[in-house]
């Protein structure tokens, strides 16, 4: 090895130089029929092959009765309007072991997914606005957000226990389970991780507007949008770069879904009624 190459290596271990990043660009691919009413959240369940889709259907607020979970193919096909429907303004989604857990305003909400039964409903003690949800898929674990109470919850063999309240907390809406730690993003515009082990919180990246959703890249970086209508990536290093804004067009940006092996970005638009597809290159 040259020498030149052995200095950067040196550098690059002692984190006195940075690593060089490709930036990241979307191109759509497909969008949905808008009869996919109000969507919030999308996940992909990687057992079925199948994409679901929390519908508000309406206002988000809890006098909201008329929610729904769509079912879409990879396509963007409806395969099934209404897999469960009468839920109050759904919110975050997830599926763990065959079964959907979606947040309702108050209460935690368990769906069989193949029969869209509700097989119970777990009230969250003093809920004002349960928000984003994500699973601890080798525990067998549910955590999600508790929005204006400023709080994190988890579910685990059936039984409600918190498991973080107050600062630096920040009208938290978006969650996800990576590694034995929960990465938040708050309504301050900060991505924050939160070590299960240590509750110790640490910033991964600040600058943005209130986030909504926030997921993994698959390569140590993160993608993460702003409901008003803007997707941000961030790379292992933390530094943010604007993918898409769509705030003038008044198209929202929520709960996201990514899947690494096909490079796709899924975006419920909201009050757009659709849910959009785009290729990360």
């Amino acid at each position: 090895m040259k020498k030149s190459a052995i200095l950067l290596s040196i550098l690059l271990s002692a984190g006195l130089v940075s690593k060089s990043y490709s930036q990241k660009t979307l191109t759509k691919i497909w969008e949905t029929d808008t009869l996919i009413s109000t969507p919030e959240s999308v996940v992909f369940d990687t057992k079925s092959k199948a994409l679901y889709v929390a519908c508000i259907n309406g206002a988000p607020t809890a006098t909201n009765e008329k929610s729904f979970i769509s079912k879409l193919d990879l396509n963007g096909k409806i395969t099934q309007l209404k897999v469960t429907e009468n839920l109050h303004a759904v919110k975050g989604l997830d599926v763990l072991d065959g079964k959907i857990y979606v947040a309702e305003i108050f209460k935690l909400v368990e769906i069989d997914a193949k029969t869209g039964k509700v097989l119970q409903k777990y009230e969250v003690p003093n809920a004002t606005f349960l928000n984003g949800v994500s699973v601890d898929k080798k525990n067998k674990i549910v955590y999600f957000t508790d929005m204006r109470s400023n709080r994190l919850w988890k579910l685990e063999k059936g039984q409600l226990v918190k498991v973080a309240e107050g600062a630096p907390l920040k009208t938290p809406n978006g969650v996800f389970f990576e590694n034995d730690k929960l990465i938040i993003g708050n309504g301050d515009g900060k991505i924050l991780a939160l070590d299960l082990k240590t509750q110790q919180y640490a910033t991964i990246a600040e600058g943005m507007g209130g986030l909504d959703g926030i997921l993994s890249d698959g390569q140590k970086g993160y993608f993460a949008t702003e409901w008003r209508g803007k997707i941000w990536h961030i790379n292992p290093e933390g530094k943010t770069q604007l993918l898409l804004d769509t705030v003038d067009a008044k198209m929202n940006t929520a709960d996201i879904e990514y899947i690494p092996s096909q490079k796709t970005l899924l975006v419920p638009t909201f009050w757009k009624n659709k849910v959009i597809a785009y290729k990360v290159n």
